[in-house]
């Protein structure tokens, strides 16, 4: 039995400088991703009718959904490579890559096999109005073909992060997301294209990350030692460990795209005001997931590889530094919501209608930082040390027991039970997160298989 309350595991000041550099790039490039969202948001919003809008967001969302449900090729990627590095098995630092990069392949071009029965019946489940209707069914024709890339870029920038470089996916995400900003400002101002206009501008975009991402792994495998192997790529039993790994992993992410879905299909059936607030307001949600994941990554890299070197007080002690970052940066994200998150919502939208209903449940995003950090934090430990059925079974507890009680029991409280929902999701996968790791830490079973 371990305790993991003691000063022995208060981190050096070393620590906070690896997880500083790690972390940086991260939070730099996932911040790209919202930003990217709140460009689009911005350029959509200030065309004259919100249907425009109130359609990119739930085209962007059947494809969010999609493209999340296999975010494992980024996650189980990276603890697996992580450990791999610890041990310095550079034959499976290679292996792991080519069979994630397969994987996401094959099931990139079923999507794209399989778009338009897909759209239809997302588009039937979330029931927006007749007017958002048709121009989320040209947004959703038109993404569909970037899936092989998108996967793909999971599974390189989860590659890049296992191996504790976290500088190139900043790169990678940066030049993706500048691309699919100015196209979309080229698409809809320059050629006057509407929601169409925006996927095709992502579209563009993602096939040249991976373009990009491609030839920094060649670069990167020069310093690698290690050889190509060709049957394990051949063989299914040897895609036995990624395949662990990853079934808990699709099960924990599609649950939780699910309840996102469910989330922007119930704000549909208030309005299209309200659907193109939540829209906006949601953009916030993005940016704080994406800015506290810096740290869960640092924490993935890390944590897998010092676990993969068998030093457990070390592994400790970075959990420990990265919780300290973490709530120093959601505080952060606190004031600047508190301060500018009506001034944002002013650039996001020109509709005053909408401004004034995202207005109204701003209050609801100001204190999710501090109430969703632990949950991201947690995450990054699970995945970095492959305890992905555990990170699945305190989603499936958080929604079903947390979400949907407190959803169905708000329900006269219209858009504001649904806000509170959302933020008692958060809650319970911090707190569910932590007993797991309380549990294990008891065992000192982080060597064990999840």
């Amino acid at each position: 039995m371990r305790s993991i309350t003691t000063w022995q595991y208060w981190p050096e000041k070393k620590l906070h400088s690896r997880i500083w550099a790690l972390a940086w790039p991260m939070m730099l490039s996932n911040i790209t991703v919202p930003l990217l969202g709140l460009v689009d948001t911005a350029v959509i919003g200030h065309l004259p009718s919100p249907h425009y809008l109130g359609a990119v967001a739930v085209g962007s969302m059947i494809f969010t959904v999609i493209y999340w449900t296999f975010g494992f090729l980024r996650m189980g990627t990276t603890g697996m490579v992580a450990q791999a590095s610890g041990r310095e098995d550079g034959t499976a630092v290679r292996t792991l890559l080519a069979q994630s990069l397969i994987l996401a392949t094959v099931i990139g071009s079923l999507i794209i096999l399989l778009r338009t029965p897909v759209t239809d019946l997302a588009l039937r489940l979330m029931d927006p109005e007749v007017d958002v209707l048709g121009e989320a069914h040209a947004y959703a024709a038109i993404r569909a073909f970037g899936a092989p890339a998108m996967l793909c870029n999971y599974a390189l920038l989860g590659w890049f992060v296992g191996n504790q470089n976290t500088r190139i996916p900043l790169v990678l995400l940066t030049v993706s997301n500048l691309i699919n900003m100015l196209l979309n400002v080229f698409f809809v101002y320059g050629l006057g294209m509407h929601a169409d206009g925006v996927a095709l501008g992502s579209v563009i975009a993602e096939w040249s990350s991976l373009a990009l991402g491609l030839w920094f792994v060649r670069r990167m495998l020069k310093d690698i030692p290690g050889q190509w192997l060709t049957g394990p790529l051949k063989r299914l039993r040897d895609y036995s460990e990624m395949f662990r790994v990853n079934r808990y992993l699709f099960v924990r992410t599609v649950i939780l795209l699910l309840t996102l879905a469910f989330f922007t299909s119930q704000g549909a059936k208030q309005g299209t005001d309200i659907l193109s607030a939540n829209a906006v307001l949601l953009n916030f949600v993005m940016l704080i997931s994406n800015a506290l994941d810096g740290f869960a990554h640092a924490t993935e890299a890390l944590s897998g590889k010092v676990l993969g070197k068998g030093r457990r007080e070390e592994f400790y002690r970075t959990v420990v530094s990265a919780a300290i970052w973490s709530l120093v940066s959601a505080l952060l994200l606190v004031g600047v919501f508190a301060l500018g998150g009506n001034l944002i919502i002013s650039m996001l939208t020109g509709i005053e209608a909408v401004r004034n209903e995202a207005a109204i449940y701003l209050p609801w995003l100001i204190v999710l930082p501090l109430i969703g950090v632990w949950s991201f934090l947690l995450d990054g430990v699970f995945i970095g040390t492959t305890q992905v059925k555990a990170m699945q079974n305190t989603m499936l507890f958080s929604v079903f027991c947390v979400f949907a009680p407190v959803w169905w029991l708000s329900q006269p409280l219209g858009n504001h039970g649904l806000w509170m929902a959302l933020l008692s999701l958060f809650a319970a996968r911090g707190a569910s997160g932590a007993w797991v790791f309380w549990r294990i830490s008891r065992r000192d079973a982080w060597g064990e298989r999840g």
